[in-house]
C-alpha cells in the first residue's frame, strides 16, 4: 500500500542516509563568508571558531578552500591570535568584466522566472545584484537588455495571488534557520485537519515547486520529516537553539511525485489517444517515464512515482484522452472523481443568498 503525503505531512526517514559532511562544509563555509563580509575591521580564526563550534584547524581548511575556489578573502597581521581575515571590497569584479551579452540575457531571464516565486527568500538580494550588474554595462548592453521582452519572455508558473510582507519575512527567516540550523516553532494551518497546530521543528531544507515555496523540517514529536506549505505558516518564532542533522534528505525530495509530494513510488501506466499523443511525447514529464507507440496512433506512457494527488490532478488535465492502465486504484480514483464531477453538474449546490 503506498503512503501519500502531503504538505504537513510526514515522510519517512530514508533507510541509508546519504554523506552528510560535504553539505555541513558549505553551510559552514558560507557562515564564514558572510561573518568575514559583514565585518568591516577583519575577524580572527578563534572568533570564526567559536561562532561555528569548529577547531581552528578546520576554519583554516575552511578559509583556504574558500580562496580556492575564487574568493578574495586575505589575511591581515603576523600572529593567529592578532591575524584578522578581510574580503576584497569587489570579490566578484573579474566575473562581472566577463559577462557577455548572452550571459546578461540568460541572468534576464533567470531574474524573472525567481521573482515570480512568490515569497523568495533573496528576491531584494537579487535586485540589488541585476542593478549593479545593469550600472556596469555600456549602453549599447543597456539598449539590447531593454529590449528582450520584446522578443524573449519568461513565464512564471503558477503562484500565490499575493506576496504579503509578512510570508517574504517569514521565507527570509527560514532561509537563515536552514543556514544556520536554528530550531523554530511555528503555527501552521493544517489543510488536512482544517485547523491550525502547533509545531516545534528543525528546519532542513526550502523547496521551490510549482510556483510556491516549502519547508521540509524533521519534527522531534513525530519522528518524522514534515512539509510545510510556507504560505500556511501563520506564526515563526527562530530560536537560539541549534540542531545537528539527524539524516541528509535526497537531493529532489519530491522527485517521486509529480508534484510536491512524498511517498512511495509504484509502476504506473497511462494510454494517451492519437490527438494528445504528439504533446505527450514533446515533454519530459518525469523523470522515470517511457513511451512507447500503440497501433492506432497513440502512446502508452510507464512511469514509477507516487500515486498521490498531484498525479490524479495530472491525469484529470489530460480529459478523456487519458486512460490509466495500472494500477487499478488509480484508475478507480480518476473514474470516482469523473463521477463526482458529473454529479455537482447535474445536481448543483443550492445558491446562498447574498
Amino acid at each position: 500500500m503506498t503512503r501519500i503525503l502531503g504538505p504537513g505531512m510526514s515522510t519517512p526517514p530514508s533507510r541509508s542516509p546519504q554523506p552528510r559532511q560535504r553539505n555541513a562544509e558549505v553551510i559552514r563555509q558560507w557562515q564564514i563568508l558572510r561573518e568575514i563580509e559583514s565585518r568591516r575591521t577583519g575577524v580572527t580564526i578563534h572568533e570564526l571558531a567559536e561562532m561555528t563550534g569548529r577547531s581552528t584547524r578546520t576554519i583554516r581548511r575552511d578559509l583556504q578552500a574558500l580562496q580556492e575556489a575564487g574568493f578574495a578573502i586575505y589575511d591581515e597581521g603576523e600572529e593567529n591570535e592578532t591575524k584578522r581575515w578581510r574580503i576584497e571590497g569587489s570579490p566578484f569584479r573579474t566575473v562581472q568584466e566577463g559577462l557577455s551579452v548572452a550571459d546578461v540575457a540568460a541572468l534576464y531571464l533567470s531574474r524573472s522566472v525567481v521573482e515570480g516565486v512568490s515569497g523568495w527568500p533573496l528576491a531584494e538580494e537579487l535586485r540589488s545584484a541585476f542593478e549593479k550588474i545593469e550600472q556596469a554595462l555600456n549602453p549599447r548592453m543597456r539598449a539590447f537588455l531593454s529590449a528582450l521582452p520584446q522578443v524573449l519572455n519568461a513565464k512564471p508558473g503558477p503562484r500565490l495571488s499575493a506576496e504579503s510582507a509578512e510570508q517574504i519575512t517569514t521565507t527570509r527567516r527560514l532561509f537563515e534557520a536552514v543556514r544556520d540550523r536554528r530550531v523554530v516553532t511555528m503555527s501552521y494551518y493544517s489543510l488536512s485537519s482544517r485547523e491550525e497546530k502547533t509545531y516545534r521543528a528543525e528546519p532542513y531544507r526550502l523547496t521551490v515547486a510549482q510556483g510556491g515555496l516549502y519547508l521540509v523540517a524533521w519534527v522531534p514529536a513525530y519522528g518524522q520529516f514534515r512539509t510545510f506549505a510556507i504560505d500556511r505558516i501563520q506564526k515563526l518564532s527562530v530560536l537560539e537553539e541549534t540542531f545537528r542533522h539527524r539524516q541528509e534528505l535526497p537531493p529532489d525530495v519530491f522527485g517521486h511525485s509529480m508534484g510536491v509530494f512524498t511517498g512511495t513510488p509504484e509502476p504506473v501506466e497511462i494510454e494517451f489517444s492519437p490527438a494528445i499523443a504528439p504533446y505527450v511525447q514533446s515533454r519530459i514529464w518525469h523523470e522515470s517515464q517511457q513511451i512507447a507507440p500503440l497501433p492506432d496512433g497513440g502512446v502508452r506512457m510507464t512511469l514509477r512515482v507516487s500515486v498521490d494527488p498531484a498525479l490524479r490532478t495530472w491525469v484529470l488535465g489530460f480529459g478523456a484522452d487519458a486512460r490509466v492502465v495500472a494500477p487499478r486504484s488509480l484508475a478507480d480514483a480518476i473514474a470516482d472523481e469523473c463521477r463526482k464531477i458529473l454529479d455537482s453538474r447535474d445536481n448543483p449546490a443550492p445558491s446562498r443568498p447574498v
